[in-house]
């Protein structure tokens, strides 16, 4: 565990330098428009956008995304999109435990249309606007079976966010999340980590002592990770826009607005 905080501690440090070698884009990106009158292809988000959400509930919780400010639109042609960002986010963990179940819920009607399938990989695309800045998140799914960890280094290389899921009611799948961060921080060091746990539903359904008991340890998984922790149910769509309304703030430093929830039996979120 000494081990991994360390190596946690150099990702951090890593990501800040990140992060300061994009305020100095952004400040060239500026220079470039007041010198030469021409806007960069991929400008900032105005610093008046916000994204908030309602209180966690047990079940329903979610609503579209228009009614927090973002209205989702559906693009067929990227590259005839030339005001078009896109965003990749990378999703790993065990099999079975909802991994496409989630991206489906999160991208919806857009599924048909958008998502492709390779070996081992499973990809959707969902397009959305944010204070008139249009965002192409473009979801890359380790399946998660011991072939499938070949694409690790093509799913997880550029990613602005990498989020590790494990089945709520198998602990396995939460002990395994360690080795897939070990793994994924190789080939990206920078990457905003997101722990999200499945299958709420069934989750509620445990013994108490037993939700207690694993919620207890993956707050723990979560801090180590540096990461956000999130409860979610694809089902009932508990947390699922939310997850991704939380990477957009911190992608573009909107305003998060969603309360911290640790009560045992609730939809957590925890950072």
């Amino acid at each position: 565990m000494t081990q991994l905080c360390q190596f946690n501690l150099r990702c951090r440090i890593q990501r800040r330098a990140s992060v300061l070698r994009r305020c100095i884009l952004r400040i060239l990106d500026r220079f470039l428009v007041c010198s030469l009158g021409k806007p960069s292809k991929y400008h900032m988000l105005p610093s008046h956008s916000t994204l908030s959400s309602p209180s966690p509930a047990a079940a329903g919780d979610e609503r579209r995304s228009s009614s927090f400010g973002l209205e989702h639109v559906t693009c067929h042609n990227h590259d005839l999109e030339s005001d078009l960002v896109a965003l990749k986010i990378s999703l790993l963990g065990d099999c079975q435990i909802g991994k496409t179940s989630f991206l489906e819920k999160y991208v919806g009607n857009e599924q048909e249309e958008g998502g492709k399938q390779s070996k081992g990989l499973n990809m959707m695309d969902k397009t959305l606007v944010v204070g008139g800045a249009r965002i192409s998140y473009c979801m890359w799914e380790v399946q998660g079976d011991r072939k499938s960890k070949d694409n690790l280094p093509i799913a997880c290389k550029d990613s602005v966010a990498i989020l590790f899921m494990f089945d709520l009611t198998s602990r396995c799948t939460l002990n395994s999340v360690i080795n897939w961060y070990q793994q994924a921080r190789k080939w990206n060091q920078t990457a905003i980590p997101v722990l999200i746990g499945t299958k709420f539903d069934d989750f509620i359904q445990l013994p108490i002592d037993l939700q207690w008991t694993i919620a207890s340890q993956a707050r723990s998984y979560a801090k180590v990770l540096n990461a956000t922790l999130f409860f979610s149910s694809a089902t009932y769509n508990i947390n699922v826009n939310k997850i991704f309304k939380f990477i957009t703030a911190k992608l573009f430093d909107l305003p998060w607005t969603v309360e911290r929830n640790v009560t045992v039996g609730e939809p957590i979120i925890d950072f």
